[in-house]
Order: structure tokens, then C-alpha cells, then sequence
């Protein structure tokens, strides 16, 4: 039987955790409450991202006031707000692929970096 890991198990630190810590940190916890396992977990995991990126675009639509119905029903805060979610997402479906989330990403980022900035980076 697994041991149910609360949220607030996670918070509890004297410091502030850096940002891999807190990706795998959520990792953990959503392991300990998960619904499913194995390939159904990963590919809901990345599925999330589409949710959230939906989510995105709905506060976008706020922002801009572009529903006539709804007027402006959010802030570019807002919009901020779901773009890290975004990228929290992403994170924690990364390291679900992968326990060498922060090595996989940061490799791909100085390969991005080089083929996009070249050698001023």
C-alpha cells in the first residue's frame, strides 16, 4: 500500500525549493495521487499540456475582449499566470518521461540556443 502524500508534506522545507526540486516535488506528489498507471499516466500527463494551453488561449480572449458576449474577462496577469502553467505542465510531464528531466531539458535548450543564436550565445 502507498503512503498518501499531501501537498502540504511537500511544502514543508526551511528553504525555498529551486525550480527542478519543485518539478519534482509536483512528480512525487502526483505519483502518490494518481489514478492511473503506466503508459495511461504518461500520455495524460502530456495530454494536461493541451489543457492548459487552452487555458492560455481563453485568457488571451479575455484579455482582448474579443467574446462580445463575455467583454474583457481576464488580464494580461492572468494570461501570465496560465503561461506558467504551461510551463510547470510541460516540466512535470517531462519528468514523468524521464528521471534526467533537467539534463534532457537543459541539453535541448543549448542545442535551441546554438542553432538559434550561434556562436554569440
Amino acid at each position: 500500500m502507498t503512503e498518501q502524500v499531501t501537498s502540504a508534506d511537500l511544502l514543508k522545507s526551511d528553504s525555498k525549493p529551486d525550480l527542478w526540486e519543485s518539478i519534482d516535488r509536483l512528480h512525487t506528489w502526483l505519483d502518490a495521487n494518481r489514478v492511473h498507471d503506466g503508459a495511461d499516466e504518461r500520455l495524460l500527463r502530456v495530454l494536461k499540456l493541451s489543457e492548459e494551453v487552452g487555458e492560455v488561449a481563453q485568457a488571451v480572449i479575455g484579455a482582448t475582449g474579443q467574446n462580445p458576449r463575455k467583454g474583457t474577462s481576464h488580464s494580461w496577469e492572468d494570461v501570465q499566470a496560465e503561461l506558467c502553467d504551461v510551463v510547470i505542465t510541460a516540466l512535470v510531464a517531462l519528468r514523468t518521461l524521464t528521471p534526467e528531466a533537467r539534463e534532457v531539458f537543459t541539453a535541448h535548450l543549448d542545442g535551441v540556443r546554438a542553432r538559434s543564436l550561434g556562436s554569440s550565445s
